[in-house]
């Protein structure tokens, strides 16, 4: 694939997640972008929840995937930055990919007492998602640092690492929090913006 492709690839994947996480909650009457999860805009007891899924959550979930993937070829050669974006493309990729075939119940309750099977597959994908997310994110960040001509992609990932780092251990500590859709968003914010910050240093790049 050319650079080119592969950043547009790149940047289709994280919009149809936003679109997706953007009109989710709009089909949702009282839905609360600050007290609730994305997961709850497409769970098993929504109307359009499927549509979500199969044409939002999952499609972005596979492009993420083939992007994190194909990328290090455009990079400098770094074990760092190799294992950070392979790391995004099988916790953040599959993982939304999987979390879209799995949705969470009614409520997406964090406990585990009678909780449907999709409900604890889609937790713990989550739960590992965000745990490796960040650490993933400041690897291609140091990776990175070692090379002047990529030092502001460098500063956008540690930046977007830290910050996320942050905001998921918030989530983490209360996972109940009535602040959990604001603390979330600015997670996925995180990754949309290093995602697009890749992709359009990779459609720099020569062939």
């Amino acid at each position: 694939m050319t650079n080119k492709l592969v950043a547009y690839i790149g940047i289709l994947g994280v919009s149809l997640f936003a679109i997706a996480a953007i009109v989710g909650p709009l089909l949702i009457e009282d839905y609360s972008v600050v007290s609730q999860y994305i997961s709850e805009s497409f769970a098993s007891n929504t109307e359009y929840g499927q549509y979500l899924q199969y044409f939002g959550y999952v499609p972005s979930g596979i492009l993420i995937t083939i992007f994190c993937f194909s990328v290090p070829k455009y990079f400098p050669s770094s074990k760092l930055i190799v294992a950070g974006f392979f790391g995004l493309a099988l916790f953040y990729g599959l993982g939304t990919v999987l979390v879209g075939f799995f949705p969470c119940d009614a409520g997406c309750p964090t406990d585990v007492i009678d909780s449907s099977l999709a409900q604890l597959i889609h937790n713990a994908v989550a739960s590992l998602t965000y745990i490796f997310f960040p650490i993933c994110l400041i690897g291609i960040g140091l990776g990175l640092k070692k090379f002047e001509n990529y030092e502001r992609l460098s500063q956008i990932a540690m930046i977007t690492g830290i910050i996320s780092g942050i905001f998921i251990f918030s989530l983490f500590s209360d996972p109940n929090s009535g602040y959990r859709g604001v603390l979330q968003r600015v997670i996925e914010i995180s990754f949309i913006t290093f995602m697009v910050s890749s992709a359009l240093r990779i459609n720099k790049c020569v062939d």
